[in-house]
């Protein structure tokens, strides 16, 4: 097995074994963050009703700086939010480390006024 696939494997590991102890409510839903090499994508979901509520990805921003997508991301993620009603969330990292573009795109939701 080459080692890309092994990376996969860990991380989806990783990703169901928070997503087991991770669960967003109406009252409190859940941030889900993916990441591929180009793109960055964050959504809010409450599990109960298995209900998408805010969804944004970096798919049609022309910067090309990837942190800097993230925290737009995150900022933008958060303002959607907030003109539904929601101003706390679980931040679930899909399994991925909390540095770089998953750093970012929490503060810049935090800065916009999420909490978690």
């Amino acid at each position: 097995m080459d080692k890309s696939k092994i990376k996969i494997e860990k991380r989806e590991r990783r990703r169901k074994r928070t997503r087991s102890k991770i669960i967003g409510t109406t009252e409190k839903p859940r941030l889900s963050v993916f990441k591929s090499n180009k793109y960055i994508y964050a959504q809010i979901i409450d599990d109960e009703k298995q209900q998408t509520l805010v969804a944004v990805s970096s798919l049609k921003m022309g910067i090309n700086d990837l942190v800097k997508k993230a925290k737009i991301i995150g900022k933008e993620l958060a303002e959607g939010a907030i003109k539904k009603g929601i101003k706390e969330v679980v931040f679930d990292k899909g399994g991925y480390l909390f540095t770089g573009r998953v750093k970012a795109l929490a503060e810049g939701s935090r800065e916009a006024g999420l909490k978690f």
